[in-house]
């Protein structure tokens, strides 16, 4: 089985914690796993903490236009568009993602009516993914919710393109805190190690490729009267 060669590819990584750096955020201790698989794969790896940077809310490109008197959200957004992956991270609170998850998510569905150069709503061809931390319930819980918004707006989710840890039910160790048991866990180990691979085959596949075919989705075809092989039903 030959290697592959993953060097051409960019990620980025956005946690989307709701504490400030320098706080201990477990869930970029888990982001780091995934990290380090891609950088010893030679991918250029880029690491975002949301709550970090002064993000208006809202679903316009952006949102001084609104009035906000700032907003960094379009410097984000080139780095997001450079990647050919991307990963968010989000803790588990009340069963549910973070409140910065949901910004996130927001923001970028603000973009989702950009165009690529084949005239494609601009993020196919790349591939999304995520990584959740808490304790009690809520990985696949929180993985749906993003997953979904993800492909939505474009993105590809790879096969199992999810990887998390909770701890027990109630208080008690966080993931990267002592006795957790988390760093251990060859099940989280085993799933974050495929959710990396699988963002990497799927996005070298892509990258090798020029992305995805245009034929059948090209928005500016459509609006010049493409239709392919469709037929509107027949309504009796």
């Amino acid at each position: 089985m030959s290697t592959p060669d993953f060097s051409n590819l960019k990620a980025i990584y956005i946690n989307c914690t709701l504490k400030k750096s320098p706080r201990l955020s477990n869930t970029e201790k888990l982001m780091e796993v995934s990290m380090g698989i891609m950088k010893r794969e030679g991918v250029q790896v880029d690491y975002v903490r949301f709550v970090d940077h002064n993000i208006a809310s809202g679903v316009l490109p952006d949102m001084k236009d609104e009035g906000w008197e700032k907003d960094e959200w379009p410097e984000l957004y080139k780095k997001i568009a450079d990647a050919n992956i991307l990963v968010v991270g989000s803790p588990i609170w009340l069963g549910e993602m973070s409140s910065e998850t949901k910004k996130l998510i927001e923001r970028i569905y603000a973009m989702s009516g950009e165009k690529n150069d084949k005239g494609q709503y601009v993020f196919y061809g790349k591939a999304g993914g995520c990584i959740i931390t808490g304790n009690e319930d809520g990985v696949k819980h929180c993985s749906m919710g993003i997953l979904y918004s993800l492909q939505h707006v474009g993105y590809t989710i790879p096969p199992q393109s999810d990887a998390g840890w909770i701890g027990e039910a109630g208080p008690g160790p966080s993931y990267a805190e002592e006795g957790s048991g988390g760093p251990e866990s060859d099940f989280t180990n085993r799933n974050t190690t495929f959710m990396t691979y699988n963002l990497l085959n799927i996005a070298s596949l892509y990258k090798s490729n020029n992305g995805i075919n245009n034929y059948g989705n090209s928005v500016d075809l459509w609006e010049k009267g493409e239709r392919w092989k469709f037929e509107p039903p027949k309504i009796n």
